[in-house]
């Protein structure tokens, strides 16, 4: 992934490692860092935007429905 790329984080149970909140399951969130085989997403949770580091299996593209 690209930084700015926009991504869904989907959770695979199968990975323990890296794996972000469950609150966070289906947020669409935004590529800020890569920071070692990890992510930092920012992701919007009520007014606040969070920032979550997750690695790579529990993200997908986010693909728009345009």
């Amino acid at each position: 992934y690209a930084i700015g790329n926009k991504v869904v984080v989907k959770i695979d149970p199968s990975v323990h490692k890296g794996m972000p909140h469950r609150r966070y399951y289906g947020k669409i969130g935004v590529i800020a860092d890569k920071r070692g085989q990890s992510y930092v997403v920012h992701v919007p949770q009520g007014n606040a935007t969070k920032e979550i580091i997750v690695r790579p299996e529990h993200l997908k593209p986010y693909i728009s429905a345009m």
